[in-house]
């Protein structure tokens, strides 16, 4: 499959490419006067949210196709290219109708094939890029499956817009970012330019600069960012949305990194490991979160119960297991040791913390 790169679109595109606009159109005057402000910095692509698929009812959802006017008009003001998300065939026919100059697939709707089918047999002999988002679900096969099927449809001029996967464990991100995946997208369709979502990845404005840097690090392809006249008074993901002028500052302050010219593929891989470290880091500290919890709950038990703070035996018995344990992915007794009478010190400090707190802070607290 020889996918065109981005730069093939026909819209005067350079090697990066910046895309940005409201989470969601809300009225006019909104999507006019902040596409008016993005386009004051180096965006290339001006975008907006027209329906909304909400994870629950009885939310904004969108204002539906009169938003495709709003976005098509301040494309025309500014001079830049529009683009907006479709997840069904009438969303298709209105996009088209309307003039929007570029399509992109939600994660949502990337997960559902039969969808993604129906959408592209809807593209069959149009001439219209097309943005796949990856799925919600960290499934590789599933996001190239649907960038196959836009493919088949006759459609080469394609991007796939990395949005980071839902996960059950709470993290600071809003969806992981796994940069794996997109890498190993690359790897297998080396012509198909990857764009990163930081909005949808971070969930949260304070986090973009940093991941939009990350992306760049990784020699991403370009960056979708949201942005609002008046974040905090949107109407959906508002805290992920920065104003135009924010956006600005965070697109001159990252750094484009050249990828090593000895083994770039091997700089990217170690980029992608760097990061998984990060995340695992992250999730030890809050699991050692979790287990001081739990010391604090124990040492408030014995306090009750007016029973000692160490337990000597149980102590002994519970690191000769954790060293066996350790042992079977090759761990050092030693740093294993070491590691498990500091965790052991800390939760007596829990515990004793508990044990000594006068009863008045206790029902405070409580």
């Amino acid at each position: 499959m020889n996918i065109l790169p981005t730069q093939e679109w026909g819209l005067g595109l350079g090697p990066i490419t910046h895309i940005s606009g409201p989470c969601s159109a809300e009225t006019p005057e909104q999507v006019m006067e902040t596409c008016t402000q993005l386009s004051q910095y180096p965006v290339d692509i001006l975008r907006a949210g027209i329906w909304k698929p909400r994870t629950r009812p009885n939310s904004f959802e969108g204002v539906g196709s009169i938003g495709l006017k709003w976005l098509k008009d301040a494309g025309k003001a500014t001079g830049k290219p529009v683009c907006a998300e479709v997840a069904n065939v009438k969303h298709v026919y209105e996009a088209l109708r309307s003039g929007i100059d570029i399509m992109w697939i939600g994660a949502r709707t990337t997960t559902n094939p039969f969808a993604v089918q129906e959408i592209a047999d809807a593209l069959q002999g149009v001439d219209v890029p097309v943005m796949v988002k990856n799925p919600v679900n960290p499934d590789l096969k599933l996001w190239i499956g649907a960038i196959e099927r836009i493919y088949n449809a006759g459609i080469r001029k394609i991007a796939a817009i990395h949005r980071g996967f839902s996960t059950y464990d709470q993290t600071r991100y809003r969806n992981m970012p796994q940069w794996e995946i997109p890498i190993e997208l690359k790897q297998q369709l080396p012509d198909i330019q990857v764009i990163c979502d930081p909005s949808h990845i971070c969930g949260n404005r304070e986090l973009l600069a940093r991941v939009a840097q990350k992306a760049y690090d990784l020699n991403f392809d370009g960056l979708m960012i949201e942005s609002h006249i008046n974040p905090d008074k949107a109407l959906s993901d508002a805290k992920q949305q920065v104003t135009p002028q924010r956006l600005g500052e965070i697109l001159a302050g990252l750094k484009r990194r050249k990828p090593n010219p000895d083994s770039p593929q091997l700089e990217t891989r170690l980029e992608v490991l760097r990061e998984m470290i990060d995340d695992i880091d992250h999730k030890l500290i809050q699991t050692l979160g979790e287990r001081m919890k739990i010391a604090r709950q124990i040492g408030q038990y014995k306090r009750e119960n007016n029973i000692s703070i160490l337990q000597s035996s149980r102590w002994r018995e519970l690191l000769v297991d954790r060293l066996a344990q350790a042992r079977q992915y090759e761990l050092s007794d030693d740093i294993m040791k070491y590691i498990f009478q500091m965790v052991h010190k800390e939760s007596i400090r829990h515990q004793t913390v508990v044990m000594n707190m006068p009863e008045e802070k206790e029902k405070l607290e409580g």
